[in-house]
């Protein structure tokens, strides 16, 4: 009967020792489409408050946001784009974009880490959030504000005095990547001041150059000369100025060539990409390469293999030029974008999906030019819905930088 009484004891003793969270079940979280794996501190639901919680990485690990820790004064800042959440630990309230939002419970510390509600953040930062009680999941549709976007600038004049608007609109935007022309003519110090920038904003820059005459053989030495300049200067900065990759943009099919012969110009794009990846081999420099949504469909001269594939087992990241306006239905980013996706997937690389602003003689349904910028987003949000399980799926770029920026 003693022993009995010193294991009653002993049980009581260790219920009041933790919180009533501990004891709740295992809550499974996916992101679109995909299961989160967390590390360390497991998801939890609070059995007070009745809020699923999260460690604070998973906010900056994909949801994308920015979170930062003030020890001191217990509070968590978490910004993503132009939102700005600040809660502190066991206040049940926050400051959302300066404005006071109440919510049930509160931001805890458990076992070390910063535990914060899922649901109030990722609702804050746009994305949908679905509760599924029959197998204690939390499914998460992520915005597409959230989600890596690139753009380029084709006229690198203008980091000479512009810099500040052009990093204040690209983070406006949730840009992540700017494909910058080098013009080997500009002061190597004006890229240096721009990336030094960019870089601290949590934005990449890549060295961007190419031109349809890049696929003759002919070319290789002024390939070779590019990569040459990218990487001197990448070695006469620090990390926090260096390119962090090279970005080609060729497009042979614009060669009068292409439509009389394009085996002779395939092969010999074959031999500059071949060129390409000798010359960066072991540089740590990223190559992204950008291409037409219909490159699956062309095959290496001689092979069944498609072109799509063969660039992506060579380079890290594929840029498909998918100009189209819509998201959904025939021709439109989705049905275009899926063959490559699923071909990158299997070869565990990368796919970015490009759109145009810019205007076209290609047709009415090619370009967002004349459109509106909620307009071009709402449909990035249609498209990142039906794209974002796809494991090689890396965001969205917008060509180009001014008439993005030109957009109503």
């Amino acid at each position: 009967m003693k022993k009995l009484l010193v294991c009653a004891l002993a049980i009581m003793l260790s219920l009041t020792a933790f919180p009533p969270a501990i004891y709740a079940s295992e809550v499974r979280v996916s992101v679109d489409g995909r299961e989160v794996q967390f590390p360390d501190e497991y998801p939890y639901v609070d059995q007070r408050s009745n809020l699923t919680m999260v460690p604070l990485a998973f906010v900056s690990d994909k949801l994308g946001a920015t979170a930062k820790w003030n020890g001191k004064l217990k509070q968590i800042t978490i910004s993503l784009n132009r939102d700005i959440i600040i809660l502190v630990i066991g206040q049940n309230h926050a400051l959302v974009n300066g404005k006071r939002v109440d919510f049930e419970g509160s931001a805890v510390l458990k076992n070390g880490r910063t535990m914060v509600p899922l649901r109030f953040i990722s609702e804050t930062l746009h994305a949908i959030v679905e509760w599924q009680p029959a197998h204690n999941r939390v499914n998460i549709m992520s915005s597409v504000a959230s989600v890596p976007k690139g753009t380029w600038i084709w006229d690198s004049n203008i980091i000479k005095q512009d810099q500040d608007i052009i990093i204040s609109f690209a983070k406006m935007k949730g840009v992540t990547s700017i494909y910058l022309q080098v013009d080997r003519d500009i002061d190597p110090a004006i890229y240096e001041g721009f990336i030094r920038k960019t870089k601290s904003e949590g934005i990449q820059v890549e060295a961007l150059e190419g031109r349809p005459e890049w696929a003759y053989k002919s070319k290789q030495e002024e390939i070779q000369k590019f990569i040459a300049w990218v990487k001197a200067y990448n070695s006469s900065v620090g990390p926090e100025a260096s390119f962090s990759g090279l970005h080609f943009d060729i497009e042979p099919y614009a060669l009068s060539e292409w439509t009389k012969d394009n085996t002779t110009i395939l092969e010999s794009w074959m031999d500059n990409m071949r060129l390409i990846e000798k010359e960066t081999k072991g540089s740590g420099l990223k190559i992204a390469i950008d291409v037409p949504f219909w490159l699956n469909t062309i095959n290496v001269p001689g092979k069944d293999y498609s072109m799509s594939a063969w660039m992506l087992e060579k380079f890290d990241c594929l840029v498909i030029m998918n100009y189209r306006n819509h998201a959904l239905g025939s021709n439109g980013i989705v049905e275009n974008a899926q063959a490559m996706l699923r071909e990158a997937s299997t070869l565990k690389k990368k796919v970015v999906v490009a759109v145009e602003t810019l205007i076209s003689k290609e047709g009415p349904r090619v370009s967002y030019y004349s459109m509106s910028s909620e307009v071009m987003e709402k449909e990035l949000q249609s498209a990142h819905n039906q794209l974002a399980h796809y494991a090689s799926y890396a965001g969205f770029a917008i060509h180009d930088f001014k008439s993005w920026q030109d957009m109503k």
